[in-house]
């Protein structure tokens, strides 16, 4: 094998091979792309003649370095002539992935002057005289912004807005694929806490909701508690409240697994940025045994000087017993270990010293916190947030439903109640005669989750407690947010 990593879609390459026509030429192109370690998936004659064949090759390749070496290996193929390679996932990225599409025909001039001028004004008027209207008679009532300043996108850091813009695109063919939610993205050229909130609440009268994406931590808590503030819609920060909720459902069913009760387990997160924080409040809220929060800082702990406010709030409502040393001496006994920070930093003999039958979430992608493989050998229950590995953990599961149930109950606010229905209903949707060690949480493509979701928090958000319940953040953090310590991951 030319790579360590496995195969993948996400970096399948097309080549256009011509080779000499005789009876294996074909075999010695595939037999050559599988001893370089990638998996052939199609393979299509393109054009012949007598003494040639044109083919196009696909295959699936680790990574670009992968990639390069796969081509290698056929060019230095007697008789082949490599004549042009393609990266699927950036054709499939030509144009961009979405586009606007009108509901109405606008074939007549009958329908034009209904759609538009003259007979809009009079819509336009009665959404004047009533602004509760926009919910009805305009977009407002399916779509959410999707909006992010660049500075956390997925694993990549701080790459800025134009290069976030793949990423916000995907999530808005996310939210119409899964939850039939209209969602735009909102690329932002700055990562100032007030320009941000100035922007945002100017644009907010056309949409229903508002998604934040990819903002680094403490900032995005800042962000999110204003707008909260500010908004007559809900404002919900993916990367933490649909994180959050995904890692409950999952771990709902892991502890149904395992025979445990979350009021009686030790669980130990890595990675103290937006992701982390949520899953952490939202465990704290259904009553978990004990949490140490590790970051860069080392474990969590009031003792620990120049904490930022996010910190300080996690050191002071967690870690009950003031454990001061490492991650391996963290997960030591330990039920649960929860990794949303950065590859590589446990092996499978760390997991052996964690309780009987206990879990790992090792979320950090592309790789994770500790070799799955290595885990199972290990631990009872192993999660991921990789496509390629049983029980992955994906936000894909929450927030097309989450939207699609606070749009249709006219919600004006996200809360803890909604994200905790949320996650009930992904669990449930497994179902507990179903669940085992490699099934805790439904595929993403289940046609059930999304409207199980929607339906669970559009009863949250309907419930008369919902009125008075406060959303999900730390206001009196997110007021001083002002001067992060990076994390290991957001």
């Amino acid at each position: 094998m030319a790579t360590t990593r496995l195969p993948s879609a996400g970096f399948s390459i097309t080549i256009r091979i011509g080779v000499t026509a005789d009876a294996s030429a074909i075999g010695r192109l595939t037999t050559c792309v599988g001893e370089a370690g990638a998996i052939v998936t199609a393979l299509d004659v393109v054009d012949s003649d007598p003494t040639t064949v044109v083919v196009d090759l696909t295959c699936d390749t680790a990574d670009s370095a992968h990639a390069d070496q796969v081509v290698k290996a056929l060019v230095d193929l007697p008789g082949v002539d490599v004549r042009k390679v393609s990266d699927r996932t950036f054709l499939l990225h030509l144009g961009g992935k979405i586009e606007v599409s009108p509901k109405v025909a606008l074939r007549t001039r009958d329908e034009l002057s209904r759609a538009y001028t003259p007979g809009v004004a009079r819509v336009c008027l009665a959404i004047a005289e009533n602004p509760d209207d926009a919910r009805r008679l305009t977009i407002k009532r399916n779509t959410v912004a999707v909006v992010t300043d660049g500075s956390a996108v997925l694993g990549l850091g701080n790459i800025g807005p134009a290069a976030s813009l793949p990423v916000m695109e995907g999530k808005a063919a996310l939210f119409k694929r899964f939850g039939g939610v209209d969602a735009w993205p909102v690329v932002l050229d700055t990562q100032d806490p007030d320009e941000i909130v100035a922007i945002v609440r100017a644009i907010a009268p056309a949409y229903g909701g508002i998604n934040l994406e990819d903002i680094a931590a403490p900032r995005c808590f800042e962000i999110e508690a204003r707008l909260r503030d500010l908004l007559d819609i809900p404002v919900f920060h993916d990367d933490q409240h649909g994180t959050a909720i995904c890692v409950l459902a999952a771990l709902t069913n892991a502890l149904r697994v395992v025979g445990k009760q979350l009021a009686d387990v030790r669980v130990v997160v890595s990675g103290a940025g937006a992701a982390g924080t949520a899953i952490m409040k939202l465990l704290l809220r259904q009553g978990v045994g004990d949490i140490i929060a590790y970051d860069r800082q080392g474990a969590l702990h009031p003792g620990l000087p120049d904490l930022n406010p996010a910190w300080q709030w996690l050191a002071e409502n967690t870690n009950r017993d003031g454990y001061a040393g490492d991650l391996r001496g963290a997960i030591r006994g330990a039920d649960v270990f929860i990794g949303v920070s950065a590859p590589n930093l446990l092996t499978g003999d760390d997991i052996a010293t964690m309780a009987p039958d206990s879990i790992v979430f090792a979320l950090a992608n592309p790789d994770p916190e500790v070799d799955p493989r290595q885990a199972r050998k290990h631990a009872a229950v192993v999660a991921t947030g990789r496509s390629d590995q049983p029980n992955q953990i994906n936000n894909v599961l929450a927030f097309p439903g989450v939207f699609r149930g606070m749009l249709d109950a006219h919600a004006e606010q996200f809360t803890e109640e909604m994200a905790i229905a949320a996650a009930r209903a992904i669990a449930d949707v497994v179902g507990e005669d179903k669940i085992n060690p490699t099934v805790i949480v439904p595929s993403v493509f289940d046609a059930r989750v999304a409207p199980a979701v929607a339906a669970a928090v559009r009863a949250a958000a309907q419930a008369p407690a919902v009125a008075s319940s406060g959303p999900t953040d730390l206001p009196e953090m997110a007021a001083e947010a002002a001067a992060p310590t990076p994390p290991l991951a957001n």
